[in-house]
């Protein structure tokens, strides 16, 4: 059951490499429908979704829609399909959610300037340079903040990755030999435990979501830590009724076997 995390620059031609590494594997890829995922739970358009990942969102929507809900409701998705197996998911922070579970290998595909607008020029059939040039531009500053804010990491640091190709001096057959080859190296296998750690992440995902869309709970900090259907809540909240509520949502939530209410309440003076 692989599970490959992707990500890519624009105009590289990574979505020609996940379909290879797909068919080769005989997998599911997936990308955009995972917009259509979010934007369901989260009832946005999915066209507003995409605007405000790729940076083109008008202020007043990036105003009205919460970064937080974003991210949670992309990491409870994408761990949920991690689980599920035999896919890969190419974007959406995937690698770096992905990155602590042992079996899912992290691959960049990049390419130069130069090349990347010249493969969009062939694919948009157009010979607007500059215009292209921009575009670019704006997608790896949005890429590259959202990386930030979300995972204080830089987004392009090669550390984060197991694999790197240059679609420029690699054919896209070639680097689907590449993925396939390291899917099947014995660093890569799917383990008892590293099952346990993609359980156990995806299960903190969902009691997060559920926590962060409760609104006896929405505005209180917790952290909650997963160990084999046992749930631990860390933090610190206001009274007594914050931490029932707590334990009241995250007793309710799937996969929740057992609740560990270790929330301090602060000391009234």
């Amino acid at each position: 059951m692989p599970v490959i995390a992707m990500t890519q620059e624009v105009g590289t031609r990574g979505s020609d490499v996940a379909a290879g590494v797909a068919a080769a594997l005989g997998i599911e890829s997936i990308s955009h429908d995972l917009a259509e995922r979010v934007a369901d739970k989260m009832n946005l358009k999915k066209s507003l979704l995409q605007r405000l990942r790729e940076g083109k969102a008008s202020m007043l929507e990036k105003l009205s829609t919460s970064k937080t809900d974003i991210a949670m409701f992309t990491a409870e998705e994408v761990l949920s399909l991690a689980q599920r197996g035999d896919i890969l998911i190419r974007g959406w922070g995937s690698t770096l959610l992905l990155r602590p579970v042992p079996h899912v290998p992290a691959v960049r595909v990049c390419a130069p300037m130069e090349f990347r607008i010249r493969s969009l020029m062939e694919r948009l059939d157009t010979d607007d340079e500059e215009f292209l040039r921009s575009e670019i531009e704006k997608s790896d500053a949005a890429h590259a903040a959202a990386m930030h804010a979300r995972f204080n990491v830089r987004w392009g640091d090669p550390l984060l990755y197991d694999l790197t190709l240059n679609t420029e001096r690699m054919s896209i057959e070639s680097c689907v030999e590449q993925v396939v080859a390291l899917t099947r190296r014995p660093e890569f296998q799917e383990t008892g435990a590293s099952r346990a750690k993609l359980a156990n992440l995806a299960l903190e995902a969902r009691v997060r979501t559920a926590l962060h869309g409760d609104a006896r709970t929405a505005d209180v900090h917790i952290t909650p830590v997963a160990d084999g259907g046992v749930v631990r809540l860390h933090g610190i909240v206001e009274g007594d009724a914050e931490k029932r509520a707590a334990a009241d949502v995250a007793k309710h939530v799937e996969g929740v076997a057992e609740v560990v209410n270790d929330l301090k309440t602060m000391r009234r003076r």
